[in-house]
């Protein structure tokens, strides 16, 4: 296996992703047995970077979900099944209408985390998304619901400079149609030589 290392002002994400995602969960097998190497450099303390964010913190995001939100992320994400494009089929289904795709949720949830971005403008530091878990679809969303993104800073650990969030989705009438925790790392927001 090929391994290559980068300085730590070198801001490579992608690398650094995967390896995090190793470190957070390393695979059973000792496939990968670098990352103890790769752990202070990934998710080391950096004395310049500054979480700009307070456990309670709230973000919202709303949105009416049109019939061409739902076409066009059809057509990007290749996910044309029934429950989703077929109003005659799913006439007869439980659900009565056709239903948004449940991933469609998770882009609205990452519009809401997004939003910490704007809080935190002239910070020295800004939050890149590393994960989500534990998403749940508890609820249909029907075409023209409108739902609300409630993204709510739960966890802070300064020591890896992590924030963790608890993300709930509810539609018009208040029903929470979705849920899902989510993990920031907090980096530098500084240019790259």
């Amino acid at each position: 296996m090929k391994v290559m290392l980068i300085r730590k002002n070198e801001e490579i994400w992608s690398i650094r992703l995967f390896f995090f995602l190793m470190i957070r969960r390393p695979p059973r097998s000792t496939l990968f047995p670098y990352t103890t190497l790769f752990r202070s450099w990934l998710i080391g303390s950096d004395s310049m970077t500054v979480i700009s964010v307070d456990v309670g913190d709230e973000f919202r995001f709303s949105k009416t979900v049109s019939e061409s939100d739902v076409y066009l992320f059809a057509g990007i994400s290749g996910d044309f099944g029934v429950a989703h494009v077929n109003e005659e089929h799913m006439q007869h289904s439980r659900f009565g209408h056709r239903i948004v795709h449940g991933v469609l949720l998770v882009a609205f949830m990452s519009a809401a985390s997004s939003l910490v971005d704007k809080g935190v403008t002239g910070s020295p530091s800004i939050p890149i998304s590393i994960g989500y878990d534990k998403i749940r679809f508890v609820a249909p969303v029907f075409f023209d619901d409108t739902i609300t993104v409630v993204y709510r800073i739960s966890e802070i650990d300064a020591e890896r400079l992590l924030t963790q969030a608890d993300i709930e989705v509810r539609n018009q009438h208040g029903e929470t149609v979705a849920i899902a925790k989510h993990t920031s790392k907090w980096v530098p927001n500084e240019p790259v030589a």
